[in-house]
């Protein structure tokens, strides 16, 4: 344990820096990640009623797609707001009570977290669907899906108990300036001056468990799908086969990609500025692209899509 000064104060709030070296473009960097958190609601708006509304979307897979656009608005909803009101310079903008920060973190590992087990979810539907399609509807009923996500969801909620438990234990005594634009747990801790090994190693392997328990299932999916899709003699039916779950597997490769390399090190000691780089690609960039991928890649979808617009349309005139 570091010592403690001899008049320190415990900090109640803290300064987010976020990106401290864009101060002459920050009307630019407002105007681009407003935009971008904008069309993120709008797109998993979108599909949550085209789903909720086209009773031919009323399936398994597009029950999960839209827990995991739920997902993405609470995802970006914690963190991108308050970085937007540091960029233009509110009062009190880029300031956060210790409680507020830390039930940041709390919300943000907890949708992180439940976003992790819904893919793996869904690579069960997928492995079902392609490689057990007479046991589809037994396999992978109404009361099934239900329970799987409701299980994600108590799941990913307590993940982060234990991590946020002992960050609450740990000593802040200055400095206050968090070099992020949201409470992450790395940058909290470099300004611990408290020991953080044990909190460190916590939340080592509790990233490792979260993301190796899901990608576990993830992989054994999608390894069996493959060896399925590999005895298919049809090219045709290959291709139609492997196009129900290629969006699923374009997200799961951009989602699992930056959270392995962000929270599976035991050092808290990294580039902030690439980590904020990352940071902006799994929490804004991702959340955004999910629902193009989805709807681009998927006929069904786009068609759900294009009804939609129609009925508008010719209820408009």
């Amino acid at each position: 344990m570091q010592p403690y000064p001899q008049n320190w104060t415990h900090v109640t709030e803290f300064v987010m820096v976020g990106f401290a070296g864009v101060h002459e473009a920050h009307l630019p960097f407002f105007t681009l990640f407003l935009t971008m958190y904008l069309f993120t609601l709008v797109e998993n708006l979108a599909i949550i009623l085209v789903v909720g509304l086209d009773h031919q979307l009323w399936r398994p897979m597009y029950f999960f797609l839209t827990h995991l656009s739920c997902l993405e608005i609470g995802y970006t909803s914690v963190t991108v707001p308050k970085m937007l009101a540091g960029f233009i310079g509110v009062d009190g903008g880029k300031n956060i009570s210790y409680v507020g920060c830390l039930s940041q973190l709390f919300i943000f590992t907890f949708f992180g977290a439940t976003e992790c087990f819904l893919l793996a979810a869904m690579a069960y539907d997928r492995y079902v669907a392609i490689c057990m399609p007479l046991r589809y509807g037994a396999l992978v009923s109404w009361g099934t899906c239900i329970r799987l996500a409701a299980a994600c969801w108590m799941v990913g909620f307590l993940i982060p108990v234990l991590p946020i438990y002992l960050m609450s234990q740990l000593t802040f005594c200055g400095p206050n300036v968090i070099d992020h634009f949201f409470c992450d747990a790395s940058p909290l801790l470099a300004l611990s001056c408290s020991d953080v090994t044990l909190k460190e190693t916590i939340d080592f392997l509790v990233s490792l468990a979260v993301l190796l328990t899901s990608s576990a299932v993830i992989s054994v999916s999608y390894g069996n799908i493959v060896w399925t899709l590999l005895h298919i003699r049809s090219a045709a039916e290959r291709r139609k086969a492997f196009s129900t779950c290629a969006a699923h597997l374009t997200v799961v490769s951009l989602f699992y990609g930056t959270l392995f390399f962000m929270y599976v090190r035991m050092k808290v000691a990294s580039s902030i500025n690439f980590n904020k780089v990352v940071s902006v690609f799994y929490s804004i960039i991702t959340p955004m692209l999910n629902p193009l991928i989805y709807s681009l890649r998927n006929k069904e979808v786009k068609g759900a899509l294009s009804r939609a617009v129609s009925l508008k349309s010719w209820k408009g005139q």
